[in-house]
């Protein structure tokens, strides 16, 4: 496919995740440079067309549009570091974890490079890159989602702005992947007492997946009660999830597995009944998670 109508990007950072931006761009048809400082892994990416910069001077150079996939924001800065002169009127979007207080130094030092800068987050697996529903969210500068947003398009079809503040896309990140390991963990909890019956996990995928679209269904009603502070309207009470707390002990001491990191969870649930909320919905957690504001 002919790339001279389509934006060139470098793409800095070649774990799975960066092999998989560079692979989206290069078959879509956008020139596409790499670099990594481990330079065997731009050999596939050039055999299939990429040009593999040497340095990664000559990577950002390449392209007006320079794309990180590096672990954190620190990791990026330290990367491009030698590379800051080459910044200067380029774009710079990250994809890589980390805090909403490293989006805001990332910005603060693209800013003093001449660079503008968009970050981002792909809210799924490597091998999702390019699919229509694939989420990825960006925040920062308006100006390059902007002119790049058909570039960006090609990562995955669900792509969003959240607004002008580099580090919105930092929050949704580590806010939405709070969900992740938890819900992980349950499900490795109940592999285990599944297998304690010599019977295969492979048993729970079908039911796991329902049980998680229930949960998906629920988060809505969760959110309105959460952002209206009325939690009177109860489907599943905190008194509820307080008295399962011993069938999950009884579970775990029959099938022996370990379930000790339910311990805090079931704390909370007990916090939050002894606080007055025993028989409204198990969304007044929200209410006990939440720390008061310090005093300035």
């Amino acid at each position: 496919m002919a790339g001279d109508n389509r934006t060139p990007v470098t793409v800095i950072g070649l774990g799975s995740m960066g092999r998989a931006l560079a692979e989206a761009f290069i078959d879509a048809g956008h020139p596409t440079t790499v670099w990594n400082r481990t330079p065997g892994k731009a050999a596939p990416l050039a055999a299939r067309g990429a040009v593999h910069a040497e340095a990664v001077e000559t990577a950002v150079a390449a392209s007006p549009l320079v794309i990180t996939c590096l672990t954190t924001f620190e990791d990026t800065r330290r990367a491009l570091e030698p590379a800051a002169v080459a910044l200067n009127g380029r774009a710079l979007t990250t994809l890589n974890s980390g805090s909403p207080a490293g989006a805001r130094e990332t910005d603060a030092w693209a800013a003093g490079h001449g660079a503008r800068f968009l970050a981002g987050a792909v809210k799924n697996v490597p091998s999702a890159v390019g699919a229509a529903d694939t989420l990825l969210y960006y925040s920062g500068d308006k100006t390059v989602f902007d002119e790049y947003e058909t570039t960006l398009r090609v990562l995955g079809g669900d792509t969003v702005h959240l607004g002008g503040e580099a580090d919105l896309a930092a929050l949704y990140e580590m806010s939405v992947g709070a969900i992740l390991l938890p819900a992980l963990v349950g499900f490795f909890q109940g592999a285990a007492a599944v297998q304690a019956r010599g019977l295969e996990a492979g048993t729970m995928v079908r039911f796991a997946g329902k049980w998680l679209d229930m949960i998906k269904s629920l988060l809505p009603v969760y959110a309105k009660e959460i952002d209206s502070g009325d939690y009177t309207d109860a489907a599943s009470s905190v008194n509820l999830f307080l008295e399962g707390a011993a069938y999950d002990e009884e579970l775990a001491r029959e099938t022996n597995v370990d379930a000790a990191w339910l311990a805090p969870l079931h704390d909370l649930v007990k916090r939050a009944a002894d606080a007055g909320h025993g028989d409204h919905s198990i969304s007044a957690l929200t209410e006990v998670l939440r720390k008061p504001a310090q005093a300035v």
